[in-house]
């Protein structure tokens, strides 16, 4: 005869394992990134980046991906901060909207230029020596 308590240890160990699993593929969260860039008469004024976490599970397949170094770093902000150039030509290939305005009044010019990057949904995923950030399309 077969014990009860031995099919109940597999189950466990199976049930266990298939809870390992999901919780690894779930390890990557969902970020809100919108950007604004201004620039006037080649002077910054203003320059703002907001990241949030998202609340609801964005909907959409990843498109593009970037990688940042971060050892034992998982503040969004400050590697995106840190790594400004490289992400800004990221977004730039995703959809950073830029709009440029020059006038002259009385022989004197004066320009505007604004980068925005709507608010889009970004998948993350930190490891220990990087992190990945996906747009998710």
């Amino acid at each position: 005869m077969r014990s009860r308590d031995g099919d109940k240890n597999i189950s466990r160990s199976v049930s266990a394992v298939i809870f390992l699993l999901c919780s690894l593929a779930l390890n990557a969260s969902e970020h809100l990134i919108s950007y604004r860039y201004l620039v006037k008469n080649a002077i910054l004024y203003n320059e703002s980046l907001d990241i949030s976490k998202s609340m609801l599970a964005c909907k959409g397949e990843a498109r593009e991906s970037i990688v940042f170094e971060s050892p034992d770093d998982d503040n969004l902000k400050r590697i995106i901060s840190t790594n400004n150039e490289e992400f800004i030509a990221f977004i730039h290939k995703i959809g950073l909207s830029v709009e440029h305005k020059e006038k002259t009044t009385n022989f004197t010019n004066s320009s505007t230029t604004i980068l925005t990057l709507k608010t889009t949904c970004f998948k993350v995923d930190f490891n220990d020596t990087f992190v990945r950030i996906s747009a998710l399309k």
